[in-house]
């Protein structure tokens, strides 16, 4: 077997085994990450697989979320992250930094070329936050698909909604819920693998999303977040902690730097 053949199977086993690590009521865990040591130092601790966080890799290398880092410089860190390690890794890719199914797909080419074995892919826009047509979303996920289908590997496509985020969490209602869940459908159909909704932290609406959606769901810890044990019994099939890792990370480093001053 030549060792592009190899690469090619070892790619392919990580992308099953992703896929299948998404099962409701078990949720998957993913203590997202921002660098290779991160994700060395995640790995070490038993994770099953690695998860980037795109405001904790932005953060990290001087820039701000909302697609600010340079794409190229986001694909050479992704690039790194994968070769350091052995688990299966899924990008946050963002918005795909262009609006087009075109862009998307070249977007989407270049995380798999990297390594990758799934994304997130936001239907909000960078600049302002607002959502995104449904249609025009849709069309973003089959190209993307058509991509991913093409390089032979079953990438695992998070469609991730920010629905949630329109709102504080203390207005957010069944009709918001019932558009997240038409969307869950839509990109089902698509060709979505999952769907993360970002900002959703009433447990309750946590629950019947999850056991009305078509895809599997991602829940982003937060504040006011049930704890896990509760996420799972309601049919959460996976558990972001976004940019927390980061945040408490560079925290404590903060405070040894002024111990050490002292």
């Amino acid at each position: 077997m030549t060792l592009a053949a190899m690469k090619m199977t070892d790619r392919t086993r990580k992308a099953e085994h992703f896929r299948a690590l998404h099962i409701p009521g078990k949720p998957l865990l993913l203590f997202n990450i921002w660098d290779a040591g991160s994700a060395k130092a995640v790995g070490a601790a038993g994770a099953k697989a690695i998860a980037t966080s795109s405001w904790s890799v932005a953060n990290a290398n001087g820039f701000s979320d909302g697609e600010q880092i340079p794409l190229a410089l986001a694909i050479e860190n992704l690039r790194r992250i994968v070769g350091a390690t052995a688990l299966p890794v899924t990008f946050d890719l963002e918005s795909a930094y262009g609006d087009t199914p075109e862009v998307t797909a070249e977007t989407v080419d270049l995380a798999v070329e990297a390594g990758a074995v799934g994304c997130n892919l936001e239907d909000s826009f960078p600049t302002n936050g607002k959502l995104r047509e449904t249609v025009n979303q849709c069309e973003r996920i089959r190209s993307a698909r058509r991509t991913t289908d093409a390089a032979g590997i079953r990438f695992f496509i998070n469609a991730r909604t920010d629905v949630f985020f329109q709102r504080p969490s203390a207005e957010h209602d069944n009709a918001m819920l019932d558009d997240a869940l038409e969307r869950a459908h839509a990109y089902a159909e698509a060709g979505a693998d999952g769907i993360f909704v970002p900002g959703l932290v009433d447990t309750k609406l946590i629950s019947r999303f999850a056991r009305s959606s078509p895809l599997p769901a991602n829940i982003m810890v937060g504040d006011g977040t049930s704890p896990l044990q509760v996420l799972a019994e309601h049919g959460v099939a996976r558990v972001s902690y976004g940019p927390s890792p980061y945040l408490a990370v560079m925290k404590a480093l903060e405070e040894r730097a002024r111990t050490a001053s002292v």
